[in-house]
């Protein structure tokens, strides 16, 4: 094992947003009640377990552009005479390549940059390698986190390195182990979540590898069936490989994004493979305790490929992911109960089998074809051998920390006393998010600081709110008892709290709050009175960042409300550079739009402009484009279905614009843009 540097062009993930995110990021998949009633039982119910409804106690980050500089990442590599491994341990622990040395061959699609994309449940992600997914439905909050990292024996005395945090979603600590045992082939993953809590909690894994999506790649796995999600809906058992025509395990079988769930007999052992014409690529299997295996395809839409070119650079080849869960599908939680640890397995590595059989028109044929010649390359048993002997150093403390991830494992250790061997949490993680936390637990008073100052996070757990509740009352106690009772579902009481902080100071952070939840019970005037209340007080002591995040927020809940005029006043008060950023220009063609000056909203579309921070999913760009589309050609005139027509007809959606990942034909009518209330979510989109 050793330090190493990767230099890439890359674009700089920015400061959090300030804003408690007190709502679920947009592209949650709801399934309703009587398509979950026709699911497997066990699927059902954990689909509706405890779906996310808000992203506390994490904050988004939002802040990052699409100008990329030459930046040297901090990487760890292990290494044995077969495979290189490259880790990334400061943006969420990313394998970043898995090299065979024997075939000169990268195992993995590599990017060759680092441009973040707003596709994570904190926002920020980027594609390419091998990301953990913890947390809930989604990619990882800590997509783009640091994760501690630390020198570890290995079970066959090398060395092994670990990854740990604490998975603050789901309030439980995590590790990934990965070492690679002398002349393997294969890189060995031991991977343990523990709940240290009094409660059971809701648990999300899914491990996604992206791999080339080269002409004649083949994803083969031990299944008949499959559950189907995209776009339209689902999740739909599908037969494997041919449905609807086309054979999806292919990737340019599927014309729009997709996700295909494998539904792998249980007696079965657990792998995936990504094969080319040649039958040579890689695979992925685990333990038993990993069930679920998946493939995800873009599609070969002209969104699909959009978004391909958004994530990377002109002339990347694209890619699909092969992924493997703790659940059948990416829509469920499974249940852990106080006390209670997942643990498994995983291996990765090369794998070849006959073309002629794994590429043939008999799909058990491929199936047995790739089993063979797993089981021949790493048999089950090896993996399950392998499982044991790892367990007994899981706990092993590692021998040099390699680098740190947050404080927050620590100030929870610190409350809890949780003892957590083979994962340590030290008092001296805590940073200045943790300190006025610590001093709660240890004197039980919130501190107030000298000069107001913007709040920090808010741990949202039981007993901190227990803690809160117990604490003399104050601006800020109140204020982040408030989101700590939002997100326990105690809505009116958090209202109450914030009004309580208002009365002893009006601060923007308190009002933002309370237009957050006036807009999620409905009250659209008075959310957006509030939201221009909070911005001009931020605007007294201009912060950049913070005017930024509030503006977001604040124009389309002005225009929603009807006060176009006030949100262009937002728009002019914020600082030059930042009126330049993509989504404040969209932000200007609506507001353009709702003064009635379409033909200004179509001059910023045609300066050009990029929405950086666009979400997958997201369809503002086409909703206003057709809606500026369709007042230049109504005039002052009524927009009827032949306008809408010929809006389609005659101003197709540029393709620097196109990022659309549902079908086009036949096309739905268009409406003007209504921006969505905070409590409203953007069109669902593929957990991918």
């Amino acid at each position: 094992m050793r330090r190493t540097r990767v230099t890439l062009p890359a674009a700089p993930v920015g400061p959090e947003n300030p804003l408690p995110a007190l709502l679920a990021p947009g592209g949650t998949r709801e399934i309703p009640a009587a398509e979950r009633a026709a699911l497997p039982p066990d699927m059902a119910r954990q689909i509706g377990y405890r779906p996310l409804e808000t992203l506390l106690p994490v904050r988004r980050l939002d802040g990052y552009g699409r100008d990329r500089t030459p930046a040297a990442l901090d990487a760890l590599v292990v290494e044995n005479d077969r495979l290189r491994v490259t880790v990334l341990p400061g943006l969420g622990g990313r394998i970043h390549s898995l090299f065979h040395k024997p075939t000169g061959r990268e195992l993995l699609y590599r990017n060759p940059v680092f441009q973040p994309a707003d596709f994570g449940l904190a926002g920020a992600w980027f594609s390419g390698g091998i990301e953990w997914n913890v947390g809930a439905t989604g990619h990882s909050p800590l997509s783009c986190a640091p994760l501690y990292a630390g020198r570890v024996p290995a079970p066959d005395g090398g060395e092994m390195l670990r990854l740990w945090e604490w998975e603050r979603l789901s309030d439980l600590p995590f590790q990934i182990d990965l070492w690679l045992p002398e002349h393997s082939d294969f890189l060995y993953v031991g991977v343990r979540l523990r709940n240290v809590g009094h409660r059971p909690v809701p648990v999300y894994w899914w491990s996604n590898a992206a791999v080339p999506e080269a002409d004649g790649v083949r994803v083969v796995a031990p299944a008949e069936h499959a559950w189907h999600l995209g776009r339209a809906g689902g999740p739909h058992r599908v037969p494997v490989p041919e449905w609807d025509g086309a054979d999806r395990t292919y990737a340019p079988g599927s014309q729009h994004s997709a996700d295909y769930f494998y539904d792998v007999p249980a007696a079965e052992r657990r792998w995936i493979a990504a094969l080319d014409a040649t039958g040579s690529g890689l695979a992925q299997t685990s333990t038993d305790t990993l069930r679920g295996r998946k493939l995800f395809v873009w599609g070969q839409g002209r969104g699909g490929r959009r978004w391909q070119r958004w994530l990377t650079e002109p002339g990347t080849g694209g890619y699909a992911e092969i992924q493997a869960g703790l659940a059948r599908t990416q829509l469920e939680h499974v249940p852990l109960e106080p006390g209670g640890q997942f643990r498994w397995l995983e291996a990765y590595g090369p794998l070849s089998a006959d073309p002629r059989a794994v590429h043939g028109a008999d799909w058990r044929a491929a199936r047995g074809a790739v089993a063979d010649a797993l089981q021949e390359a790493l048999p089950r048993e090896s993996v399950e051998r392998a499982e044991r002997a790892w367990l007994e150093h899981a706990d092993t403390a590692p021998q040099e920390l390699l680098s740190s991830g947050s404080g927050w494992g620590a100030l929870e250790v610190l409350h809890g006393g949780h003892v957590l061997p083979g994962t340590p949490y030290a008092p001296d993680g805590l940073g200045d998010q943790q300190a006025p936390w610590a001093e709660l637990t240890r004197t039980g008073r919130f501190p107030v600081p000298a000069e107001p100052v913007a709040p920090g996070p808010t741990p949202v757990g039981p007993h901190w709110r227990e803690l809160l509740e117990a604490a003399a009352p104050g601006p800020l106690t109140e204020y982040h008892l408030g989101v700590v009772q939002w997100h326990a579902g105690d809505r009116a009481q958090a209202v109450r709290s914030w009004e309580r902080s208002l009365r002893h100071a009006q601060e923007w952070w308190t009002l933002r709050c309370l237009a957050v939840a006036d807009a999620a019970s409905g009250h659209e005037a008075r959310a957006a009175e509030r939201w221009l209340r909070a911005f001009r007080l931020a605007a007294a002591d201009p912060d950049p960042v913070v005017l930024a995040a509030l503006a977001r927020e604040a124009v389309p809940a002005l225009l929603a409300a009807g006060r176009a005029q006030d949100a262009a006043g937002v728009l002019e008060a914020l600082p030059a550079g930042t009126r330049e950023h993509g989504r404040f220009r969209l932000l200007a063609a609506r507001v353009l739009l709702a003064r009635g000056d379409a033909a200004g909203a179509r001059a910023v579309f045609d300066a050009g402009f990029e929405v950086a921070d666009l979400r997958e999913g997201e369809e503002a760009l086409e909703e206003t484009w057709y809606a500026v589309a369709e007042r230049l050609l109504a005039g002052a005139g009524p927009v009827t279905d032949e306008v809408r027509a010929r809006a389609r007809a005659e101003h197709p959606l540029p393709a620097a614009y196109d990022f659309r990942m549902r079908p086009q034909d036949p096309p739905a009518p268009a409406t003007p843009p209504r921006a969505p209330q905070p409590s409203a979510l953007p069109s669902p989109a593929p957990a991918s």
